[in-house]
């Protein structure tokens, strides 16, 4: 018999789920599509229905069910009432998945934000570890943030800490979807260098990992966009350690995979930008795209230290 829990991390198209170990380990991995091209409730019901295969699993193959399950789901979540109050790529409005998803497996459920949830991990068991204050900074499609205080992230009084992306950067600057100019997700978000990249090579299907490329080679243009990103990030990210004095500063997503073609330029335009700020350890994400389920465990395995799981399961 294994002690374990169910980690389900949900993104735009897919869903990465884990059973965990008391002691960390990865048990068994799985993976599946979110089903959303069938709408908004299909979506839920293809968590459900792989939670409850995982739980399956879990009997199976290591002698009991999961004591605790952890979900990560991208979008607006009000994590203390368990509600994932709108996800654009998934097209839900206020789906209250922890109780659904506590109802169907009958064991207390943890609903988390993903990125929050995959910045717990690299704090407790990533790039992070040992930090008493981090910040996490995956650049992806856009740019967001999970805020590190002991252990725990910070959620902010109504879900919202930690956007990043949208620290206005360049007044004025580019619209960006959430009814600003000039955020910083418009400016050096993965899909932010795509896009300006392809434009001034003349390649519409040139993305940000080409652009890193032509950076180490040489090529001016591509050192010239690159440097804007790397620009308009520093005046983010110092914007947000003034604020949140972080030990380590992680950074992480699709445009972190560059390495030194982004770390070593980025240290140098934080370094040239801070006065009286103490500047941070500046690192590379460790986790990858393992973050978030890792997280979910994390989260789950949390709910048996604690003795307010009763509601979870009977909500």
């Amino acid at each position: 018999m294994v002690r374990h829990v169910i980690a389900l991390d949900v993104g735009g198209t897919g869903m990465k789920a884990a059973l965990v170990g008391d002691d960390g380990e990865l048990l068994h991995r799985a993976r599946r599509a979110t089903g959303r091209e069938r709408g908004p409730d299909a979506v839920v019901g293809a968590i459900l229905d792989f939670a409850a295969e995982l739980h399956a699993y879990g009997v199976r193959h290591y002698g009991e069910a999961a004591a605790a399950a952890g979900l990560a789901v991208p979008g607006i979540v009000d994590e203390e009432q368990g509600i994932a109050a709108y996800a654009a790529n998934l097209g839900w409005r206020d789906v209250p998945l922890r109780a659904l998803l506590a109802r169907r497996l009958g064991i207390p459920v943890a609903l988390g934000h993903d990125v929050r949830t995959g910045g717990l991990a690299e704090g407790r068991i990533g790039a992070g570890r040992g930090a008493d204050r981090f910040l996490f900074v995956p650049l992806g499609t856009g740019i967001a943030g999970a805020i590190g205080i002991d252990g725990r992230v910070e959620a902010g009084a109504h879900g919202f800490a930690g956007e990043i992306g949208h620290v206005v950067v360049r007044p004025g600057g580019i619209p960006c979807p959430c009814g600003q100019h000039g955020c910083l997700e418009r400016y050096a978000s993965a899909s932010a260098v795509s896009e300006a990249w392809a434009a001034a090579c003349g390649d519409p299907d040139a993305d940000a990992a080409d652009c890193a490329k032509a950076v180490a080679s040489g090529d001016p243009n591509a050192v010239r966009v690159w440097r804007e990103a790397v620009d308009a990030l520093a005046d983010g990210l110092v914007t947000a350690l003034t604020l949140l004095d972080p030990r380590t500063l992680i950074i992480g997503g699709g445009l972190a995979e560059a390495g030194e073609v982004l770390f070593q330029p980025l240290r140098e335009a934080v370094r040239r930008r801070v006065t009286f700020q103490k500047l941070p350890a500046i690192v590379p994400a460790a986790l990858g795209d393992t973050a978030g389920c890792l997280g979910a465990g994390l989260l789950a395995q949390d709910l048996l230290t604690t003795t307010s799981t009763t509601p979870e399961v009977s909500a």
